[in-house]
Parts: C-alpha cells; structure tokens; sequence
C-alpha cells in the first residue's frame, strides 16, 4: 500500500488510521486504497484504541413514541461524535436489562443510556461495576452514583389535574400504566396529591390500571366508563390516552364537550390524534440530547463525579380539553411552576 502510494509506511498507516497527513499524502493513499480494494479492519482497530465507535441505548419499547424521539435526539449527538448507536427493546424486562448491562464487561460498545420503567438492586449493582459508561434517563435513588437524566411525572400530572380543573371539570378519571413500573407508581401518586392539594377526595371508582399500550389503555378506559361517569380523563401516557379516546367515541361520548381528556409525553401521537389531544411534556427529545451528552463527556473523561440533572415538565393545552377553544387561538403551554386560572368551586366534592 504505502509503496504504491509513493509514501512511507508510518504516512500511510496515519492516513488509514484517520490521523492524517498533508492533502496530497492522503490523496495518494487513499487512492491506493481504491485501487487494491483496502477494507480498514475495525476490529483491529477498536483493540489497538479500546473504543467500539458504538454507544448502545436499552428501552423498553422502541414501537413507543416517547422512545422514537429520545432516540432520535441521541443519535444526533452520537452521530456527531463519530460513534454509531445500537438500539435494544428490552421488553420492560428487569432480566433483560441487566443481562444486556453484564454484556457490558465484553466492551463491545464505548457506552450506553439505558431508561428503564422498573430500577431494583440488580440495575443498580450491574451499572456501578460496568467497565463502560452507563447513563440513566429516569428516576433513580438519590444516592446512586450514576450519571442520570430525570424527570418529575408528579408535577406533570399536577399540571393536568389543574388545567382540568380550572375548566370546570370536577370528576376527573384517571387511566395508569402497571403500578409496580417507576412511571405507574410515580403517576398514580402524583394524580391523588394533586387531588387532595384541591381538597377533592380520591374516589377509586375513577382509578383503573392497564399497561402503557394503546389496546390496554382502551379496554382500561371502557372498564372505567363502565362503572363510572368522569367528565375529564387524564392519561399516563399517550398512547392510553388515544385508546381512551377510541373509548370514549365508541360510546358516543364527546371529546371535549361531554369528557376533556389529557395525555401524558406529548408525542407526535398528540398532535396526530383527532381531535388533538392536550399532553403533558415530559422532555423526551431533551432529556435523551443530554443524556448522549453526558455520555460523551464521561466517555471522554471517566473520573468526572456523577451527575443529575432535571427536565421540567410542561402541558400543552389542545382541542381535546380546550372546550373555549383558547388552546388553538394562543397555542397555550403551561409550565412547571405555572397555575392555570383558578377553577369556580360551585359544585366541587369536599
């Protein structure tokens, strides 16, 4: 190679290796290359640099919006580094994660972001002795010494119940994911402090569990219409909140007028949904750019000290709770921190 290219053997192996070189010395390296059909070996490679030029993102559901655009917004930053991004559908599986994190010890990957819906002792133990960098997008213990992007579903949920409630409604449903999954327990505690903040007493009647899939939100949504008569119906994510929609239609209620509803993540589900439907963001495409970033950075320099960060939930307001019509009109979003307007209390339940 490097006598064909006229060049020293230490020029060539520069040019092949990406060090470089003058332009003409990569030119007629490369050309060579060409000519002799030269393949770079990038095994060899990652052995002589121990970097893969692969970062690995674990989820557990990569048919769920909320994961389409957190992986998205790490394959941009992965991308520009370089480095290449492996997808894992875990299932939700709490043995499928942390066998995927013990796969770690092969360093067949430079990192990886993992956001699981349960954490236990095993996730925990797995990540603290993985020869590679792991981040974790979701809640974690506060004493856990590991890179982690989070997120407050209790305030999210607190934004919906008061939008909701300063509309006027006062029988507010509310459809969850499985209880014994990080987001499910952290929802459902959310949606009954929300409550008793407004002093509205919890009725269970208005309570129902599913999982976080459309077909499982739907038939939640029915066993609740069917014992119950909600005017309002929040969500735990949005693909509940699509079949609770499908639900609601199919007995000829009306969305907004006879039931506003709400979802949660704010996917593109949200706005393809008719009529749109309000949701609350929960950051997905931010949380899962700063979760690559910090990746990166750790990647970079392993003895950094761990570090958390917060993404702060918002509530786009759209057609599905907005019976004034407002939402369309101003494009209404309401932070963290923000109160709608205070609802009138004539007939609350106290």
């Amino acid at each position: 190679m490097a006598a064909r290219a006229g060049v020293s053997i230490a020029s060539a192996s520069r040019v092949l290796n990406g060090i470089g070189g003058s332009a003409e010395t990569v030119r007629k390296v490369r050309a060579a290359a060409a000519e002799v059909g030269y393949v770079p070996n990038a095994i060899a490679r990652s052995l002589q640099s121990q970097r893969t030029g692969l970062v690995a993102l674990a989820v557990a559901d990569i048919g769920n919006p909320v994961y389409v655009a957190m992986m998205r917004a790490i394959e941009a930053v992965v991308a520009s580094s370089g480095r290449q991004l492996l997808v894992h559908a875990t299932g939700g599986e709490v043995a499928s994660e942390t066998a995927l994190l013990r796969r770690l010890a092969n360093r067949y990957v430079d990192g990886m972001i993992v956001s699981p819906i349960r954490i236990t002792d095993e996730h925990l133990d797995a990540i603290v002795v993985s020869p590679v960098p792991v981040v974790v997008v979701g809640q974690l213990p506060a004493d856990a010494p590991v890179d982690n992007v989070r997120t407050d579903s209790r305030s999210g949920v607190a934004l919906a119940v008061d939008h909701l409630l300063a509309a006027g409604r006062q029988r507010i449903g509310f459809v969850n994911g499985p209880l014994d999954t990080v987001p499910g327990a952290a929802r459902d505690a959310g949606f009954r402090a929300a409550l008793t903040s407004h002093g509205i007493p919890v009725d269970e009647r208005l309570i129902e569990v599913g999982d976080f899939q459309y077909a499982a939100g739907r038939a939640a949504a029915a066993r609740l219409l069917a014992r119950a008569d909600p005017d309002a119906l929040l969500c735990a994510n949005d693909l509940i909140a699509v079949g609770a929609l499908h639900a609601l239609l199919t007995e000829e209620r009306r969305v907004p007028q006879d039931v506003a509803l709400v979802g949660m993540d704010d996917t593109e589900l949200a706005q393809m949904a008719f009529p749109q439907l309000s949701s609350v963001s929960l950051g997905s495409a931010t949380r899962g750019r700063r979760a690559a970033e910090l990746l990166l950075e750790r990647i970079a320099d392993p003895d950094l000290p761990p570090r958390r960060e917060h993404v702060a939930p918002s509530l786009a307001v759209r057609a599905s709770s907005d019976l004034a019509g407002t939402a369309s009109r101003a494009g209404m979003r309401i932070e963290q921190g923000g109160r709608a307007p205070e609802p009138s209390t004539q007939g609350r339940r106290r």
